[in-house]
């Protein structure tokens, strides 16, 4: 049996910057995952600054992912949802908060792989295999591998997704639903620039969202029903290119070379406890949103900087003072978003005339009313009080 300061189960986004946080701090650190060698994620995630930040603290930023990533330089929010009560477009511009960008989009195999050599490079021991099972005593957890090996540490660090098995080792129970939804995901050329604008087209089924990349190229994200969304992904590309351009309206002029493709489906979840049984959770193992707004990995970041916060300098790191602290932080951020976020997307799908009316009169609100706007900016990038020290700014 090996043992370990830190046990870190799961080697997405959160837990390779969790991983590399602690192993900053000089604690032995155990990443327990298989390397999963997949490139081919047609996702991307936008970062926002305090994740920039957190990024620029683990030595990555800006480097060499700068040229590979666009900055985010306007967000547009469009009302597209054909209801009789129609909101006015609205654009949020960072500069209303003395910033250049709100962040940068990061395709996942770039970003991924980033971490991971990180990772190697400060010393995490990376098992290559993931955790089979996992038991908590009153002092440690015992976790082992799917290769057999047994490893032992006084806290660990579940960042394995929304199936994790650390949760359930910790005892954890979760609330979950599923949204009518499926999202497909990919990226496209356009003729026309993007200058830097992120679009979230509102339409009945749910968002529809642009980002753009370098040069002039955009990310997708669709999310429609499930049988729409099935059926869009059985279109060849230049069937696809043509279903996009009328979505977005031709504003990025013709739509060609589309990308790899996925779908995902809806779900949403969060956990009863962020943390219990010397287990903290991290990322999709604690909570799971739409992907509305670019919450969702900035969230799970804000959990790996949290946690690493609230464990350093502490000889007993899995301490219940510890625990507690996290769980209280982390749900004081995570609820509230989720809820907006879910109420968000239940508007769009509800097709009741008092819904679409109220979120109408919203943006409406947020388009003419300054004040109001900047503070859901501000609200939208990371909560005011309590950001994890590594995501200040300077």
């Amino acid at each position: 049996m090996s043992e370990f300061d830190v046990i870190v189960a799961g080697a997405g986004p959160a837990g390779l910057s969790a991983a590399c946080l602690l192993a900053l701090d000089g604690r032995r650190v155990a990443l327990v995952a298989r390397d999963k060698g997949d490139a081919s994620d047609p996702r991307t995630v936008a970062l926002m600054q305090p994740s920039i930040r957190l990024l620029m603290h683990l030595g990555l930023w800006p480097g060499t992912l700068k040229s590979q990533t666009q900055a985010l330089l306007k967000l547009r929010l469009v009302d597209d949802t054909g209801s009789m009560f129609k909101a006015p477009a609205i654009t949020f511009d960072p500069a209303e908060l003395g910033e250049e960008a709100f962040g940068w989009n990061f395709p996942l195999g770039l970003l991924i792989p980033a971490l991971h050599a990180r990772a190697q490079e400060l010393g995490v021991t990376i098992t290559g295999s993931d955790a089979a099972l996992a038991v908590t005593s009153s002092n440690s957890v015992s976790v082992t591998t799917a290769a057999g090996e047994r490893i032992e540490a006084r806290v660990a660090l579940a960042a394995d997704g929304r199936n994790s098995i650390m949760r359930e080792a910790a005892g954890i129970k979760i609330n979950g639903w599923a949204y009518d939804q499926s999202a497909l995901a990919t990226s496209f050329d356009h003729s026309g620039r993007h200058d830097g604008i992120s679009t979230e087209y509102h339409k009945g089924a749910g968002p529809f969202t642009t980002v753009p990349m370098p040069g002039n190229r955009s990310s997708l994200v669709w999310m429609e029903r499930p049988a729409r969304a099935a059926a869009l992904m059985a279109l060849s590309d230049d069937e696809l290119a043509t279903e996009i351009q009328i979505g977005t309206h031709g504003e990025l002029g013709r739509i060609s070379n589309i990308g790899p493709r996925k779908l995902f489906p809806m779900q949403g979840l969060v956990a009863r406890d962020f943390a219990r049984n010397r287990i903290i959770l991290i990322g999709e193992a604690a909570h799971v949103v739409p992907p509305i707004g670019a919450q969702g990995l900035n969230m799970s970041l804000r959990d790996a900087a949290q946690a690493a916060d609230l464990m350093e300098g502490e000889d007993d790191p899995g301490q219940a003072s510890v625990l507690a602290e996290y769980d209280a932080l982390r749900r004081r951020d995570v609820q509230p978003r989720q809820q907006v976020i879910d109420l968000m997307n239940r508007s769009l799908l509800s097709g009741f005339v008092a819904m679409e009316a109220g979120r109408a009169a919203g943006m409406a609100l947020l388009s003419q009313f300054g004040p109001l706007r900047r503070a859901v900016m501000s609200y939208g990038l990371a909560p005011t009080a309590n950001l994890p020290r590594r995501m200040r700014a300077a």
